[in-house]
């Protein structure tokens, strides 16, 4: 067994929503580094484009830049149409937009807000999903990652939406497992607490005091630490791998999904 070629992503096409940034831009770096020409989709176009540059000069791999707000559909599409039209093709999804925005209290909660929460972390990976698993089923297959939250099995007060929306992406993803098989497969990643951008905004002592605390490995997860799980998905590795949730989260979440 050639173990680095289970691994080898050369002549795939791989599109990550979220991917300008955090947990997303490790993503594209990853696949691009394996050999993948990626897609980089968030909602704003310059950071899209600036890291599609670094993909480019940094791996040689080809890297188009597409802004997309996934809550809509239109959006989507659109995405879809210039990632297939331009790239010929996906061989690996990856639905990693995502947002929790803080609220007052359950009851002041806007519908508004929760329409935007569950249009963007369950809405949109629908639509997605629901297109580009069907293109890969009738092609040559390919690889659906979707990224939760351990929001997912254990909200707390300060994110029920998101939790929620979570949730609802569990279900997704076992259900398109199978209707999309067998030459589909449809797997999720749980993550913990890790130490992206979105971190600056925690208070880290009080964050770190919790973490020895509350977590068993007493720490958040550095943003390369998702690499794995996510290559291991996206790639052949994972090739009797569906309908699974992976829980990359420092051990805090009891619940698997």
């Amino acid at each position: 067994m050639d173990v680095p070629k289970l691994f080898d992503l050369t002549g795939k096409v791989a599109l990550v929503t979220g991917g300008s940034r955090g947990l997303g831009r490790e993503m594209v770096l990853a696949f691009a580094q394996q050999g993948a020409d990626v897609v980089v989709s968030s909602r704003k176009q310059e950071a899209c484009e600036a890291l599609a540059r670094e993909v480019e000069e940094t791996t040689g791999r080809k890297a188009l830049a597409v802004a997309c707000h996934v809550a809509r559909w239109e959006d989507c599409n659109a995405l879809l149409e210039r990632a297939y039209g331009e790239l010929g093709r996906i061989d690996v999804l990856v639905n990693n937009a995502g947002m929790s925005p803080l609220y007052p209290s359950l009851e002041e909660i806007t519908e508004e807000l929760w329409d935007k929460v569950l249009g963007v972390n369950l809405k949109g990976p629908f639509r997605l999903s629901s297109v580009v698993g069907a293109r890969m089923a009738e092609g040559e297959g390919g690889s659906i990652i979707n990224v939760s939250s351990v929001a997912a099995v254990q909200p707390s007060p300060i994110e029920v939406p998101y939790g929620a929306a979570k949730a609802g992406l569990h279900a997704l993803t076992k259900g398109m497992a199978r209707s999309f098989a067998p030459k589909v497969r449809v797997n999720c990643i749980m993550p913990g607490p890790f130490l992206t951008d979105i971190s600056k905004a925690w208070d880290m002592e009080a964050f770190e005091r919790s973490a020895r605390l509350s977590i068993p490995l007493g720490r958040g997860g550095q943003p390369h630490e998702i690499v794995g799980a996510a290559l291991y998905l996206a790639s052949e590795a994972s090739s009797y791998t569906t309908g699974a949730v992976i829980k990359i989260d420092g051990g805090v979440a009891y619940a698997a999904g």
